[in-house]
């Protein structure tokens, strides 16, 4: 094959060896029009890694960044099990969490100040359906974004890992992830850790930080190749320019706040939050007095940026000096508790949860399997979700007009994690036959709403009547840098989370961890900083778990009137078929004579519902009726189907015959079958054997005995 595109430049890869297989990295072969494209190959899956850079200057207070990952059915050999859009629009949930995953490492590697917008997309063109392709996604965005020559601090490369039988392992198949304890997803740089995502069986503390370390090695290969790869292109350097603070206007309100803050500000929130308020108002009404209110409406921005640096310095300096954060707190000590449940009087389960200002309010909602969520996406295992959690917080959480819309990145990242706090403690179909759906309406935002989320999830769940197997709390660590000393804060607020170094939220029962979610501001940290906070959350999550269970000590033994009621039975998979019924006749009549809803998984479990217990009791007992297993020594009652010379054949259970031999009919002898029996009678008989073909052998002398 030609080393030369078709453009005349040369196809250049560069390849190592990645947990066992080939990691092949390879440019010029396709996208020739974007800044930089990089085509990965691992196994059978094929990603595409595109960068493109503007142009021009891009005049925003913030970096546009966008990061996205795509996608795409025909990778997996698949068309769109919907029945009205077969292409690809609006990406699902996963591909969003996904992007989410790829972008948390990457941003914080551009310099302060940058503005060049940039847009980064990696493309699944082809899908191993061996392993999960996220990993790989990750390594094609970095690669992409090392070659455009912007100030990006990389390359980054991620792995997602598990742990079977107690050995780490990348790249799991479908099976070894059902026997997996631990769900990890950990990404960052040559020097560090950047960015950890996690769910996780009740696992301890030493655990985590282990597998953190062995991921950190296990990483490293992905970055050595990107950097065989730089060195073979030898990208250029972009010019631009950073947007940065004045700093002789930052001299100025430095100059002006001082002596203002400090323990000034020091006070619980809300109190905190508008005492800021009023002296940023007085900073503004100051300066424009100062400088003239004309001048000033076209620098009050700059003045504003510079006045909420000069807040953050201040709460660096307290926590590092005086170990006293913005609200008067202990570095380890948690926010004002306060939760109820059973407040909606309708819904099938409902809590509080106020830590702080920040409360969330969640309502439960029971139904049916059948009411499950059928997961449409690439992989070729897309199965249901039976417990799903969404996530709202409008703008007025924050005090903010703020137009209504769909769930964004940050609504559908903060549900997934809250939902998968508590998935590990839910109870099996088989044990509560429900589908959950669990939302969470923030009241009020003021520092990690998905942990008040989670705590609220768990109370409302426990409302509802679910029978967890144990609570699930949750908290939100922060962490100061000065030097090489670190600074852990218990439960972090929102001055300390926008001034911090890491956002670490963590939630775990008694026994261990469920779920982890850490992302950093600076460029990776080591893995024993880490295990610092990560055993630092332990008590914190203790404290708050304590105060829920005074809430509400135990999941409540009924469930809520307004709840359907929904019973159980499991057949034999064999024998769905007569449950069914041809074209669906059977099961139709099932539920139009008794007014129950009946649901049927492909492992025999029927979950039978309806709103009163005798409608489900009379389904239940039609479909142990066509689907009971015949019983050695049980007497039935069937009908004469059939008279032979030697016998008679008699139903017992619907598609089930069995024979009465003629020397069983009776205690004495009988010379012809007829003397004793009658196509179409009813008789009692008793099954005596079942022979290594299936046949019944039955008796009617035998009942008495």
């Amino acid at each position: 094959m030609s080393t030369i595109n078709p453009h005349g430049k040369e196809i250049i890869s560069v390849a190592t060896d990645f947990h066992g297989k080939p990691l092949t990295l390879e440019i010029n072969r396709v996208g020739f029009r974007s800044t930089a494209s990089v085509l990965v190959r691992y196994g059978e899956t094929v990603i595409l890694g595109t960068a493109q850079v503007g142009t021009r200057p891009v005049m925003m207070d913030y970096f546009p960044l966008s990061i996205d990952y795509e996608e795409k059915f025909y990778a997996a050999g698949k068309i769109s099990g919907s029945r009205f859009i077969k292409r690809e629009g609006r990406p699902s949930d996963e591909a969003i969490l996904i992007g989410r995953l790829i972008d948390r490492p990457i941003r914080p590697l551009f310099p302060k100040g940058y503005r060049q917008e940039v847009q980064v997309v990696a493309s699944v063109l082809s899908t191993d359906p061996t392993f999960r392709p996220d990993a790989i996604a990750m390594i094609a965005a970095s690669a992409a974004l090392t070659l455009t020559g912007t100030p990006f601090d990389g390359p980054v490369s991620g792995l997602r890992i598990g742990r079977v039988d107690g050995e780490f392992k990348a790249f799991l198949t479908p099976e070894e992830r059902e026997k997996s304890d631990l769900d990890l997803v950990v990404a960052g740089i040559e020097s560090g850790i950047t960015m950890v995502e996690a769910g996780a069986n009740e696992v301890s503390e030493e655990v985590i930080a282990e597998a953190l370390a062995w991921a950190y090695d296990a990483y490293q290969p992905a970055i050595k190749l990107q950097k065989e790869l730089i060195e073979k292109v030898k990208p250029v350097a972009q010019e631009y320019t950073l947007v940065l603070p004045n700093e002789e206007l930052q001299t100025q309100v430095d100059e002006w706040v001082a002596g203002k803050l400090g323990d000034k500000l020091r006070a619980p929130y809300p109190e905190r939050n508008e005492m800021v308020n009023e002296l940023r108002w007085a900073f503004h009404e100051a300066f424009a007095e100062k400088i003239g209110t004309e001048d000033y409406s076209k620098l009050r921005d700059e003045y504003d940026e510079a006045f909420t640096m000069a807040l953050h310095k201040d709460v660096r300096k307290g926590i590092v000096e005086d170990k006293l954060r913005p609200d008067g707190r202990k570095l380890d000590e948690v926010r004002v508790l306060s939760s109820e449940v059973g407040l909606l009087p309708r819904a099938h389960g409902s809590s509080i949860f106020t830590r702080g200002v920040t409360q969330g309010m969640n309502i439960v909602t029971l139904a049916p399997l059948s009411y499950s969520q059928m997961i449409d996406t690439m992989e070729v295992n897309d199965g249901e979700r039976r417990y799903m959690h969404h996530y709202n917080a409008p703008g007025y959480t924050v005090g903010e007009v703020r137009r209504l819309g769909s769930p964004g990145r940050r609504e559908i990242g903060h549900g997934f994690l809250a939902e998968r706090a508590v998935m590990p403690v839910l109870p099996s179909a088989e044990d509560f036959p429900y589908a959950i759906r669990s939302v969470t309406e923030i009241m009020s935002q003021n520092g990690s709403t998905s942990m008040a989320a989670t705590c609220s999830s768990v109370l409302a769940l426990m409302d509802a009547g679910v029978p967890l197997k144990r609570p699930v709390s949750g908290i939100a660590m922060g962490l100061m840098l000065d030097g090489d000393t670190p600074y852990v804060l218990s439960d972090i607020a929102d001055a300390e989370d926008f001034a911090g170094d890491m956002d670490f939220k963590i939630t775990g029962t008694s026994e261990g961890i469920t779920a982890i979610q850490m992302d950093m501001k600076v460029h990776g940290l080591p893995v024993e900083i880490l295990k610092q906070a990560i055993d630092g959350a332990k008590p914190g999550r203790a404290h708050i778990l304590a105060h829920m269970l005074e809430t509400i000590a135990a999941p409540r033994e009924a469930l809520s009137p307004y709840a359907p009621r929904i019973e159980k039975v499991k057949i034999n998979p064999e024998k769905i078929g007569a449950v069914i019924g041809k074209g669906g006749e059977v099961i139709n009549r099932i539920t139009l004579e008794t007014g129950a809803d009946i649901d049927i998984k492909d492992d025999g479990l029927i979950t039978v519902s309806a709103a009163d217990t005798a409608s489900i009791e009379k389904a239940i007992d039609w479909i142990k009726s066509l689907t009971e297993e015949p019983e050695i020594g049980r007497i039935y009652e069937g009908k004469v189907v059939s008279i032979k010379d030697f016998g008679a054949f008699i139903n017992i259970l619907p598609g089930l015959d069995g024979m009465v031999h003629i020397s069983e009919l009776a205690d004495h002898r009988v010379e012809r079958v007829e003397d004793v029996l009658t196509e179409g009678q009813t008789v009692k008989v008793k099954l005596m054997g079942i022979d290594e073909r299936g046949r019944l052998s039955l008796s009617l002398k035998a009942i008495d005995k």
